[in-house]
């Protein structure tokens, strides 16, 4: 992969949130027009928007008041994919992006400088994309929470292998306070600051896939309280309905968006400590 492949990071603007060390600290949507993409996905997800420091063609999501996402409509300019990407905090890129390499994984982009931070986009072993951001962050954020407005997953080739990577990367359970706690639970990898999921990871996915949804990736999820209407709101500005599926707790339905970007939404059933909603 090269840096012309990958996504950028409409980069966090605002005072530091407290974000535990290797966590998800923000998700990012590469997109082709930002006008466009604020019009899907505030019809779809009821978010309003506000600009960035970073320019034109950025732009912060809101559930709520509260941050919950960056579009960067830079697909078109910088001849990249469209698509959603994790970031995660660390206290030191350079370091990250060292790990990284050590670990025969590709740093695609940067690390980038940005007024608030720096940042960088990685593809690990098996392909799937993420970020990597040493810097402030936006205060509300709560992906890092069960219970926040997103949720991710990986869905790699080998959970296990997968976390020994992003273990070391991230400086997943290496026992400091600050950090992140990586536990086995039923065929998965369950990572955790403190009682709260951080993320998980599934094994299962195919590298020569030619479905996108079965190659390894991060998949990006958003809670919404009613998945009906956001799944009627998709179809009529030109989204597709890709996958629906619930059980006794969630249901689910993966999206994709006018311009092929992939995503997930989610709404709680019932109680949410008998099971994830990436399960689904």
């Amino acid at each position: 992969m090269t840096p012309q492949q990958q996504p950028v990071p409409a980069a966090p603007d605002e005072p530091a949130a407290d974000v535990p060390r290797g966590a998800p600290c923000w998700a990012n949507l590469t997109a082709r027009d930002l006008e466009a993409a604020e019009k899907f996905y505030g019809s779809v997800l009821g978010w309003e928007f506000r600009n960035t420091t970073l320019g034109d063609h950025f732009a912060v999501a809101l559930s709520n008041g509260r941050p919950v996402a960056g579009i960067g409509a830079v697909a078109v300019d910088m001849q990249i994919a469209v698509g959603w990407t994790p970031i995660f905090f660390v206290p030191q890129v350079d370091d990250a992006a060292a790990r990284i390499r050590e670990r025969s994984a590709t740093v695609a982009l940067g690390p980038v400088a940005f007024a608030s931070g720096r940042a960088l986009i990685a593809a690990d072993r098996d392909g799937a994309v993420f970020g990597v951001w040493d810097g402030r962050l936006p205060q509300g954020w709560e992906s890092y929470h069960d219970q926040g407005p997103v949720i991710v997953r990986l869905r790699t080739r080998d959970a296990f292998e997968a976390a020994i990577f992003y273990g070391g990367v991230l400086a997943w359970a290496d026992g400091s306070a600050d950090g992140c706690t990586v536990d086995y639970e039923h065929d998965e990898v369950v990572v955790r600051s403190g009682a709260g999921v951080v993320a998980r990871l599934s094994s299962g996915a195919v590298e020569a896939a030619p479905d996108p949804r079965v190659r390894p990736h991060w998949d990006v999820q958003f809670t919404v309280p009613d998945i009906d209407a956001c799944v009627d709101a998709a179809r009529g500005l030109g989204g597709a309905l890709i996958d629906r599926g619930r059980d006794s707790v969630w249901e689910h339905a993966e999206l994709r968006d006018p311009d092929g970007g992939l995503f997930t939404i989610v709404t709680l059933l019932a109680d949410p400590s008998a099971e994830d909603p990436a399960d689904a």
